[in-house]
């Protein structure tokens, strides 16, 4: 064999050494026994560790290991003894156990506080109220537990965005058990919820824009203590985010009348999950509307939403035109600073119009309506004004011009004849 092939064949021995080992050390699990948690070393060495386990798993990164959920002793060689009952072996919880059993370190508040001070430990307790802790006392063991949610041994922070509670990751995380059909059809629920909020307005913001700031499944429902809310409940649920709006539905008369209705106040005009973005229509009274699912030509309802809608339009239509001549006046290079801190208040008046909608009040629409109205008025004779200066500078530039031609020519002639 000549030194060539041998070069070649110890290249080849060489790179297969090298990919075999990054092949064996890229592993989540380590594959040599070289722990001290004799609970680890045996699980390697005979190829049990658990499924889905990561090196990134909070638990794991902060020391906490197999014996410290499971029990048992991790120094101890002796398998037996390792797992026996005397050294605290406790084993794989029984699912209706797991809520207690992450809540032995979860709500101890000294122990959570080595951590992170202002960490909650009130989450077995919140658990428990929620409809799942509900129906996990019953016995139900369909429902969602700590590690339907938060997964067993490749826990993550919700800060990091392989976290299944990551905001993003949320509505994945819930329709896993909400989206399959054929469970919740034993319970006569529905199972498109997450197919509808990902169409909805704030879906698209979250799923798509990634505005992590947008609502997911648990800011409506709650964490830990998720329920449904109810008909008092509900406005108070929107109102996290939409607080004016909230406010100005709770002190109408509509609230009251909602309640004794058994209506539930914000979902009765918005929908549950499928949530759109809100537009002027929704307040008229022809094919968008919102208001004529209730009411009918005629009523009191009816004659008020017919009103608010043509206040509205013309007020958006004013906002709209006052828009347009300011960009013109700007690009005259006229002054259009006063315009545009017109326009500002007028788009707030419009802001505002839109959301005493919730009020159920004519008189204060109308009031904040027209505010607008007369702004935009008075904006736009601004923009007239600045128009006209415009054409009458350019005029009285074209005379100047006219005269000094006329005075050049005169002495053009005049030095001729000299």
């Amino acid at each position: 064999m000549d030194k060539k092939n041998l070069l070649n064949i110890c290249s080849f021995i060489f790179l297969f050494s090298a990919i075999s080992l990054f092949a064996v050390t890229s592993n989540d699990a380590p594959k040599s026994s070289t722990y001290e948690d004799e609970c680890i070393n045996c699980h390697i060495e005979n190829d049990i560790m658990p499924e889905h386990f990561s090196k990134s798993d909070i638990h794991w990164q902060n020391g906490l290991s197999c014996a410290g959920c499971h029990g048992g002793n991790p120094n101890e060689t002796d398998e037996e003894k390792a797992m026996s009952i005397s050294n605290g072996y406790v084993g794989v919880p029984d699912k209706k156990e797991i809520p207690q059993f992450c809540g032995k370190c979860h709500s101890d508040l000294e122990e959570m506080q080595l951590f992170q001070p202002r960490i909650p430990t009130d989450q077995v307790s919140q658990y428990y109220v929620s409809t799942h802790g509900k129906q996990l006392k019953l016995g139900n063991m369909d429902v969602a537990t700590c590690t339907d949610c938060h997964t067993t041994h490749d826990i993550l922070p919700a800060s990091d965005t392989r976290s299944t509670t990551y905001a993003i990751n949320i509505p994945n995380t819930c329709d896993n058990c909400h989206g399959n059909s054929e469970l919740m059809s034993k319970y006569n629920l529905e199972s498109i919820q997450v197919a509808e909020y990902s169409k909805s307005v704030h879906g698209i913001a979250l799923l798509e824009k990634l505005d992590v700031g947008a609502p997911a499944c648990n800011d409506c429902h709650g964490n830990h203590g998720a329920s449904p809310p109810g008909v008092i409940s509900i406005s108070h649920v929107c109102g996290s985010c939409h607080v004016n709006n909230m406010n100005y539905f709770n002190n109408s008369t509509k609230a009251v009348e909602f309640s004794d209705m058994d209506i539930k106040g914000c979902e009765q005009c918005h929908g549950k999950h499928l949530i759109h973005k809100t537009n002027d229509e929704m307040i008229s009274v022809g094919e968008a509307s919102t208001c004529t699912e209730c009411h009918s030509e005629g009523d009191d309802g009816y004659i008020a939403a017919e009103l608010i809608y043509g206040k509205l339009k013309k007020l958006s239509s004013l906002y709209d035109s006052t828009k347009v001549v300011s960009e013109k006046v700007n690009i005259m290079g006229m002054n259009n600073i006063e315009i545009e801190y017109s326009l500002k208040n007028i788009r707030q008046n419009l802001i505002q119009s839109r959301t005493l909608i919730h009020t159920f009040d004519t008189s204060q629409v109308f009031e904040k309506t027209n505010e607008g109205i007369l702004a935009s008025y008075g904006a736009l004779k601004l923009a007239d004004n600045e128009i006209a200066e415009y054409f009458n500078r350019r005029l009285g530039y074209g005379v100047a011009i006219f005269i000094l031609i006329l005075l050049a020519a005169t002495l053009y002639w005049k030095i001729r004849s000299l």
